[in-house]
């Protein structure tokens, strides 16, 4: 088995009696890219902060190649930082902005002008090394403060929401393009965001945290299909959750009872039948399907319709006011029909029962 080139080994950092991070374990392949994703508060600029050396765990160490880190200057670590509002220099020109570090780093002045060239040449920006910074887009400025990051041959490359800044369409151009250059260079990356697309866009895998905490780490595939708390399962993709009643287990997977309508909530392979009782049932919108109301379906009423192209985002209320959104044939309802709602054929794929306290 290969030895991993990155690894996170319960890093804790403390900030008064708040734990901004707590425990953390990863491990990173060499040329891998993770995605760190969470919401405002989750820990993921700190775990990142940690691994530049821009902070001191209380707890834990940071590891490269085998090699313990956690206790060297971030001078000399060797790693390449992209920081949220990219730290340029506007009284110095881009070429003077890519070689900031380099000479600190022990490189002569000749190969300092050869890295900045390579360096501005790797994101499209070769002959801009006499631009000033006040002169470029946001998107150009973007691309120097990744050169000034790969400049020095990092062995490990930090991002800080590094697209945050920029509008939405300029924002998924550019992710494609620093995927594509990063798995070219093979640099083991780590990233944080709080979007979701970006994070599956850019990521090999993705580590979800929360309070400081990691809830799961895997493919966008596997977050998705398998969410492993309910956490996850509603902070990747859409979702709507609801509580039922476990009322036994069968060959079609765990019987629920959802507002005196009875279910077949399919259980991943090798998964154990959850006892009868109280449970939450997470329900991604494709799970669903609407059909006229029937007695075996769950009454409700239309009360928006969102057209997304080839299917439309119905929100549905039952009677006893839980709000679900389904996913349905464009036009099909309107905004006041009555309803009812059944698991779609797909269902297994967007049905998770979680206990009811594993939030």
């Amino acid at each position: 088995m290969t030895e991993p080139f990155l690894v996170l080994d319960g890093l804790t950092r403390r900030f008064g009696a708040t734990v901004a991070v707590d425990r953390l374990s990863l491990s990173l392949a060499r040329g891998e890219i993770l995605a760190l994703l969470g919401p405002s508060g989750s820990g993921k600029t700190t775990a990142l902060r940690l691994l530049a050396g821009f902070e001191t765990p209380d707890a834990g160490r940071v590891l490269v190649e085998g090699q313990e880190v956690t206790d060297m200057p971030p001078v000399t670590r060797r790693f390449g930082m992209v920081f949220q509002h990219y730290a340029l220099f506007p009284h110095l020109d881009v070429g003077q902005n890519v070689a900031f570090g380099l000479e600190s780093a022990g490189i002569d002045r000749a190969a300092r002008g050869a890295r900045v060239a390579d360096a501005l040449a790797l994101v499209d920006l070769r002959g801009y090394e006499r631009r000033r910074i006040g002169q470029l887009s946001g998107g150009q400025q973007q691309r120097v403060a990744l050169a000034r990051a790969l400049a020095p041959e990092p062995r490990v490359l930090l991002l800080d929401e590094p697209l945050s800044t920029l509008d939405p369409a300029l924002r998924e151009r550019t992710r494609g393009e620093i995927r594509e250059l990063i798995h070219r260079l093979g640099t083991t990356t780590v990233f944080v965001t709080h979007e979701q697309d970006e994070a599956f866009d850019l990521g090999d895998r993705v580590a979800v945290l929360r309070t400081g905490r990691l809830e799961q780490v895997g493919t966008p595939e596997q977050l998705y299909a398998e969410p492993a708390t309910p956490f996850v399962g509603g902070f990747v993709g859409r979702s709507t959750t609801v509580p039922v009643d476990v009322i036994g287990a069968g060959p079609r997977g765990a019987r629920v009872r959802l507002e005196g309508v009875e279910w077949d909530v399919p259980l991943r392979a090798g998964a154990p039948a959850p006892p009868a009782g109280p449970a939450e049932l997470l329900i991604r919108p494709e799970a669903l399907w609407l059909v006229a109301a029937a007695p075996d379906a769950l009454p409700a009423v239309v009360e928006t319709r969102r057209f997304t192209g080839a299917t439309s985002a119905y929100r549905v209320r039952t009677e006893h006011g839980a709000a679900l959104e389904v996913q349905g044939v464009p036009g099909a309802f309107g905004i006041g029909d009555r309803v009812g709602i059944m698991p779609s054929r797909r269902a297994g794929g967007g049905l998770h029962l979680f206990p009811r306290d594993a939030s």
